[in-house]
């Protein structure tokens, strides 16, 4: 996926300010538009204009934009890091994000989330009085230790949401939470924070600010829903023996068995070990452990000696079964 540099798709400067922006648009959307523009392209012209003008009118997306962006320049191979969006506020609802039929891979990369984000966040309010007078909610994703999910926390956030200055410009403005993840939460799930989001109008009461969980990348699980997922290496031996091996698990270390006969690849269940349930009633999650038998390695003379004589013993061959006549 290539880097948009939506500043130049308009002819602004980084620093333009949003009157400069309407201004480029408007002069551009005069000459590309298929309605006037001869040209064959001038469809995806408009197209990519629309877009670039959607990110950088809008204070919220232009901030996270300008964040992920730094560095990147235009045309360039582009993946956004791993929870690059972490703590930042964007509000309103799907609808101020567009469709995904009109935008670019590239800015679905950056604001999908967001818009399938402020779907899930709160049901629509049948009233348009109740509509037009609460405030906007809110929604961010925060990023979590695993072990929360299985112990539950409360963890200190960040947020940063961007204010448009008197001169047009865009600054981010922080503030600081104090926020309780509740035992059982999986990835995806959000925590709503009452009265968080922006003011009402008038009386209105303010909205709400909805927290979508991420887990931090762990070195040694996996998680998949509530079931998670690690890679466990055994001896030969207790492979082909079968043994009692230790399994560390976030909610400690279990003993489990593994069969006699055992392969790389095999998929053992500790029923139950996986992500609690968040509710009295809720089946929690399953543990599974993948095999990898490890070899030791033929590093001494000891060891060479005992790889020659299992040779002699066992007349072993490995490539007999796979239909391999070497």
């Amino acid at each position: 996926m290539e880097f948009k540099d939506y500043y130049k798709v308009l002819g602004v400067a980084r620093t333009a300010s949003d009157e400069e922006i309407k201004k480029a648009f408007r002069r551009l959307a005069r000459k590309h538009h298929p309605d006037i523009s001869k040209a064959s392209d001038a469809q995806a012209r408009m197209q990519e204009l629309n877009e670039a003008h959607e990110v950088l009118r809008d204070k919220e997306k232009r901030a996270a934009y300008d964040r992920v962006g730094q560095g990147a320049q235009g045309g360039q191979p582009f993946n956004p890091p791993p929870g690059w969006d972490s703590g930042f506020e964007f509000s309103g609802g799907p609808a101020d994000f567009g469709d995904a039929a009109d935008h670019s891979a590239f800015f679905e990369a950056l604001f999908g989330a967001a818009r399938r984000g402020a779907g899930r966040a709160r049901p629509g309010h049948g009233a348009d009085e109740l509509r037009a007078r609460r405030g906007q909610d809110h929604h961010a994703k925060i990023v979590v230790p695993l072990e929360d999910a299985f112990h539950g926390a409360t963890r200190q956030f960040t947020l940063h949401s961007p204010e448009m200055d008197t001169t047009g410009h865009v600054a981010l403005h922080e503030r600081t939470l104090q926020v309780g993840i509740p035992k059982g939460i999986r990835a995806g799930q959000q925590i709503r924070l009452a009265g968080q989001g922006s003011p009402g109008l008038g009386p209105g009461p303010r909205g709400d600010l909805y927290l979508e969980v991420e887990f931090a990348p762990h070195p040694r699980w996996r998680v998949d829903g509530r079931d998670l997922y690690c890679e466990l290496r055994v001896a030969p031996w207790e492979a082909a023996l079968g043994a009692a091996v230790n399994v560390p698990t976030p909610d400690g270390t279990v003993e489990m068995s593994v069969p006699a006969g055992s392969q790389t690849g095999r998929k053992l269940r500790l029923r139950g070990r996986g992500i609690p349930g968040a509710t009295p009633g809720v089946t929690p999650g399953d543990f599974y452990v993948l095999l990898e038998v490890v070899l030791p390695p033929a590093s001494d003379d000891k060891a060479r000696a005992a790889y020659r004589q299992m040779a002699l013993d066992l007349a072993f061959d490995p490539r007999a079964t796979t239909g391999a006549d070497t």
